[in-house]
């Protein structure tokens, strides 16, 4: 039989089904949650993991650009003076404009979102305003406003340079503009005080301050020195919060030059009124010191404003005394005296036949200006006789005629160094013929620069001992050594000193008070196929002949009209450079003729003086 339940008990068991399985769907749901959020942190870990621990290179670089800054230490390159300190070579601080195309675009999207949020901005005349600002930079750079405008287009960029090395009024002129991304730095220009009177020497920097010529580059890293830097770490505000590593810089050096301004500026003054005189198309004018080989004067005409070099030509920037060969002629005809006098085959009252004038050397002439019949050695150099000088070049063996012009620095560069310094010309063959051998002795057949000549006869002025030319003021004596004999330069100085007198070749060489002893040297220029019509005149020589203070060498390249020869020319330059740098350097005279008619003239002075 069938039981039918109670209403009451199917109610009762129907609220325990109900009570039974709500916490049984609010278990998964609690798991499903904490799995979920476990789930989330167990990702965070391994991504910060990773990103910390495999792979923390980008958020470190990333932070890195943000905090770290690298400050490099300002440098001002080092001075250039000359012996008495006077600046030949100064740096001057000036300012470079630059801007940065980004922060310009962006100011100008904010100008364009402030307009369209503010109904009241006038968008136009702020545009307007804008324009006015960049035409005013455009004429003050002198540059095209187009062009300008189009070097800072790119918002791609963030630095560009618009002028460099500008004054500090054209800066705050900029600066008063207040353009938008347009900005200001700091640098220096070098400025040089002498101008082109030094040019050729001190040389010049470009924009970058880095040397290009003369001594600043050839001295560019003593110049210049090493930047020292700091490695900084600021924080939100721009605070330096750490010091991470400190690079010490390379102090730049000071640089003191073996040149003489004062002599620097008269011989360049001298050599320019020359060249111009005499139409010449080039000159250029060396003064030594004797017994050290210091250079206190090197300069050439034309030469160029190393503060202002638009439109100057390569060829005035050229260091002509250095960098030019000639042939230096009768100039360097006292070697074969000296070669004779050393070997033995000649003494100083020898005669030596030079008629009739003229000989034959292996189907070639030799010959004078006209027939001297038998003279002395000292003869031989007054009268400059190409017969005298031959006979004698060919009386000594050929190697040791060579090893004389290879012992005064013929062949060889000066010790100088200079920029663009050449060791001259000269191509030594295993067989030499008597002509060859001939004509090497009266200047040709070998090509010199106007340093090499001051060189060999700052040998000859200190009696036979050789030592490199300087241009840098040495700290200590440079090395030395004999090459000749005293008593043979002594007796070759003496021969020498006749051309400066009464007769002699070069009679406008002649300084009052002292006792000169030079050599002229007029040579026709080498063309194709043989020599032109233009000539090289030179005047080489020392000062005072009793005690050899200076040795000056003088050039004038091709000059045009009636006067060609180098005792028209280069000696009455040779003798007001000289007489001006020994009354510079308070040398005493040694003429007692003149001494005696100065001193008798300044007695009878002050006799009238005392009478009156």
């Amino acid at each position: 039989m069938s039981r039918i339940s109670s209403p009451s008990k199917n109610k009762g068991r129907s609220n325990q089904a109900k009570v039974n399985s709500a916490p049984s769907l609010l278990h998964w749901r609690f798991v499903l949650v904490v799995a979920s959020i476990l789930l989330v942190f167990v990702g965070l870990g391994i991504r910060a993991a990773y990103i910390q621990v495999v792979s923390p290179d980008l958020l470190i670089q990333q932070g890195d650009n943000r905090t770290l800054r690298t400050r490099v230490n300002p440098l001002h390159r080092g001075l250039i003076v000359d012996r008495n300190g006077q600046q030949l070579a100064v740096s001057v601080p000036v300012r470079a404009i630059w801007a940065d195309p980004k922060a310009i675009a962006q100011a100008i999207q904010e100008a364009e979102k402030k307009a369209k949020e503010d109904p009241s901005f006038d968008l136009r005349a702020e545009q307007r305003e804008n324009q006015k600002r960049w035409q005013a930079l455009a004429e003050v750079l002198g540059q095209n406003l187009e062009q300008l405008k189009q070097k800072v287009s790119n918002p791609e960029k963030r630095f560009v340079y618009l002028q460099r090395q500008v004054s500090h009024a054209m800066a705050e002129y900029v600066e008063e503009l207040k353009l938008a991304g347009i900005y200001l730095r700091d640098e220096s220009r070098r400025y040089y005080p002498s101008g082109e009177v030094s040019a050729h020497v001190v040389g010049f920097t470009n924009v970058d301050d880095a040397g290009i010529e003369g001594v600043e580059k050839l001295y560019n890293k003593w110049l210049a020195g090493a930047q020292g830097s700091r490695k900084i770490r600021r924080d939100g505000k721009g605070r330096m919060v750490e010091l991470i590593e400190s690079e010490e810089g390379k102090k730049p050096q000071n640089i003191q030059l073996t040149i003489d301004q004062r002599i620097q500026a008269l011989a360049y003054k001298e050599l320019k009124q020359a060249v111009q005189y005499y139409k010449a198309t080039s000159g250029s004018a060396v003064v030594v010191a004797v017994n050290t080989g210091e250079i206190l004067a090197l300069v050439n005409s034309p030469s160029y404003n190393p503060n202002n070099r638009a439109g100057v030509s390569a060829h005035r920037i050229r260091n002509r005394a250095v960098t030019d060969a000639y042939e230096p002629g009768s100039s360097i005809k006292p070697l074969a005296v000296l070669s004779a006098l050393e070997f033995g085959s000649a003494k100083v009252d020898s005669l030596i036949d030079t008629s009739p004038g003229w000989m034959h050397l292996g189907g070639n002439i030799v010959r004078d200006s006209r027939n001297y019949g038998e003279i002395d050695l000292t003869e031989i150099i007054r009268k400059s006789s190409n017969m005298g000088t031959s006979k004698l070049a060919l009386s000594v063996p050929k190697e040791f005629l060579l090893d004389m012009f290879y012992n005064v620095g013929l062949m060889s560069g000066s010790g100088a160094n200079l920029l663009g310094e050449i060791n001259g010309i000269f191509n030594e063959t295993n067989r030499w013929s008597e002509f060859e051998l001939s004509t090497l002795s009266f200047g040709y057949g070998i090509s010199v620069t106007a340093l090499q000549l001051a060189r060999m006869y700052s040998i000859l002025g200190d009696g036979g001992i050789r030592r490199p030319l300087s241009i840098i003021k040495p700290d200590t004596p440079v090395e030395s050594e004999r090459v000749i004999s005293a008593e043979a330069t002594r007796q070759v100085l003496q021969m020498m000193e006749t051309v400066t007198e009464k007769n002699g070749s070069a009679e406008k060489a002649h300084v009052p008070g002292y006792r000169v002893a030079g050599k002229t040297g007029t040579s026709r220029k080498a063309v194709a196929n043989g020599y032109g019509e233009e000539y090289v005149n030179i005047f080489a020589g020392v000062a005072p002949v009793s005690d050899p203070q200076l040795a000056v060498v003088i050039l004038i390249n091709e000059p045009k009209g009636e006067l060609y020869y180098a005792g028209q020319t280069a000696a009455p330059v040779f003798a007001k450079i000289m007489a001006a740098s020994l009354q510079m350097l308070n040398v005493p005279p040694d003429d007692k003729t003149v001494s005696s008619i100065a001193v008798s003239a300044v007695a009878k002075s002050m006799e009238a003086e005392n009478a009156g």
